[in-house]
């Protein structure tokens, strides 16, 4: 196992850092400011994942929820996210270090997220050094996104790496899924928005409970 794998694939919010407190207050100003309740930040943890848009949607109270408003809803809230991504976010413990040794090691790295590719790069240069990534890819208009192993498959042309020597460290369902789908190792993480049962369920290989464990695959 530690000749094969040469790579890994990062989910962001989650995963690497703890974007949550970020994520509601800009959902929570768009909502409030249509007159909407807002939300506690715990409330966020079962919606994120998939998206602004999906999450504005799940955001709505259900007598109120169509496509269209969830777009504006979105909007505004990508809007107010930009602006400030990093009031509240930070890496979770262990995580800075890890990803040392892996450079150390010359192991390729990458971040694949839902969120916005110009927030991505936000969040990522603003809370580690430069170089601590290969790449980093957010979500481009008109481009896959996961689940879609095309995201994926993307980014291993620019790390001339095949799926089978990538492993997809995730927190979440969607990332469970795209490890697979794109024939990826798909690795759980435990301190992430997900429950470990969750991650279990949606097909994760091994769940990790902390960041130095992915040390061992290499």
């Amino acid at each position: 196992m530690k000749l094969k794998h040469r790579g890994v694939i990062f989910d962001l919010d989650g995963t690497l850092v703890n974007t949550l407190g970020d994520i509601a207050a800009s959902m929570n100003l768009a909502l409030a400011s249509r007159g909407f309740p807002e939300l506690q930040n715990n409330d966020y943890m079962d919606k994120v994942g998939w998206g602004i848009k999906r999450l504005a949607y799940l955001c709505l109270p259900e007598n109120v929820r169509t496509e269209e408003l969830a777009a504006q809803v979105a909007l505004e809230a990508a809007d107010n996210y930009a602006d400030k991504p990093l009031i509240f976010s930070e890496p979770y413990p262990g995580i800075s270090g890890m990803l040392s040794v892996l450079r150390q090691k010359k192991i390729k790295t990458a971040v694949l997220t839902n969120k916005p590719d110009v927030v991505a790069q936000k969040v990522i240069s603003g809370l580690f050094s430069q170089g601590s990534f290969d790449y980093v890819r957010g979500e481009i208009f008109g481009g896959p996104r996961k689940p879609d192993p095309a995201c994926v498959w993307d980014l291993l042309t620019e790390l001339d790496l095949t799926p089978a020597q990538i492993i997809f460290l995730g927190d979440s369902e969607i990332d469970m899924e795209t490890a697979l789908s794109s024939g990826c190792y798909p690795m759980g993480v435990s301190w992430g928005f997900r429950s470990r049962e969750e991650i279990a369920k949606a097909g994760s290989c091994r769940i990790i409970d902390k960041p130095e464990e992915l040390l061992d695959f290499f």
